[in-house]
């Protein structure tokens, strides 16, 4: 293990040049909120491949994806993936990205050093590459891990109302539909070939980031080919460290990178989970003068009525209490939330008392 010589700050927005396992040793121990990882797949492609044209696929047979036996693979695994949890914070999570070939062996690795699995999620592709064979199914989609680092830890990110936003007030499922880097998104080299032959779509990594860091997260790509994750990173106000070794990838990376604007932080504000905004009393409401006290709240269809008091407190027909108290009174109910279930009569119209709280937090940010 590497000797700590400098702070976190001195690697962000940068490429280390190096093997991943290697330069992940030399970073400060947790130190990076969130980790994706697109590890080589052992594909075991055996021969060229070719279309039923007899022109050849452009497959991933690089040397960087072959190892000689799957314990290689697997003590390859290993070792990474404890470097990354050495650098990865208690609350961060880590996403690991793979096919048939290698997912299920890098998932059992995970469970062995302490992961916990928060979802698999399962990449549909819209466009992906036929069978050109006709002997198997076609290959459409990857599987992504998404684990904590360890089952205890419950304090890790989940933008869980960004993430129903995103996907048109519907909560997000685990499977996503989301096309192959193509067309302009894929880069090329001098030749016109393809820079990378595994080169992730941005879409794919925008959600990730977007699901599970906050804007000036620290987030750690060991594995950062020609730079997906931190193009996006850097979009999205993310910080970013890539371990690559192969020196094209990282100049293709650079200026691919170079070339991305970074978005306004106020355009980086996303929904926010009610429990993360800051708790207002129904009694603040009162001492603010939004509502005085002896006013009359109705459930919307003005079946059941209570009258404010000075603390803050509610008086019904025969029961007090506070707003969340006389709200499941009346109804007969063992809980419910008075925020919602009491409306105010503002002219004629009647309005939840959400609505004063909502005014609140907003003179609070």
């Amino acid at each position: 293990m590497g000797i700590l010589t400098k702070p976190i700050a001195n690697y962000l927005d940068t490429i280390l040049k190096g093997d991943s396992i290697a330069m992940m040793n030399e970073l400060p121990a947790k130190s990076v909120d969130l980790i994706f990882a697109d590890p080589p797949y052992n594909l075991q492609l055996a021969g060229e491949l070719s279309r039923p044209d007899q022109s050849k696929v452009d497959a991933c047979d690089d040397a960087w994806d072959q190892f000689a036996s799957f314990a290689d693979y697997d003590r390859f695994s290993r070792e990474w993936l404890t470097a990354a949890r050495r650098v990865l914070k208690d609350n961060g999570s880590i996403w690991v990205i793979g096919s048939y070939h290698n997912i299920y062996r890098v998932g059992s690795i995970m469970q062995d050093l302490g992961y916990w699995f928060l979802n698999d999620i399962v990449w549909r592709k819209s466009n992906p590459m036929p069978n050109f064979r006709g002997r198997r199914f076609t290959n459409a989609h990857e599987t992504m891990l998404w684990c904590s680092k360890t089952k205890d830890q419950k304090g890790y990110t989940f933008n869980y109302d960004a993430m129903k936003a995103l996907n048109d007030d519907l909560q997000m499922r685990s499977d996503w539909l989301i096309p192959l880097c193509t067309g302009g998104e894929r880069l090329k080299d001098d030749k016109g070939q393809k820079a990378h032959p595994t080169q992730k779509p941005e879409a794919l990594l925008h959600r990730v980031l977007l699901a599970s860091s906050k804007p000036g997260d620290v987030v750690l790509d060991p594995f950062f080919g020609t730079g997906t994750t931190g193009a996006v990173a850097k979009k999205l106000g993310r910080r970013f460290i890539g371990i690559e070794r192969d020196p094209g990838y990282i100049a293709v990376a650079k200026k691919r990178i170079a070339q991305v604007s970074r978005t306004s932080p106020e355009d980086l504000e996303v929904m926010k989970s009610k429990k993360e905004e800051p708790r207002v009393p129904f009694g603040v409401v009162v001492e603010r003068g939004l509502l005085e006290p002896g006013t009359k709240l109705y459930d919307h269809a003005k079946r059941f009525a209570a009258k404010v008091r000075a603390d803050g407190s509610l008086v019904c027909r025969d029961a007090t209490g506070s707003i969340h108290q006389i709200a499941a009174h009346v109804q007969g109910l063992p809980a419910c939330n008075g925020w919602t279930y009491w409306h105010f009569d503002a002219q004629g119209v009647m309005k939840p008392i959400d609505l004063l709280r909502q005014q609140i937090r907003a003179e609070m940010h």
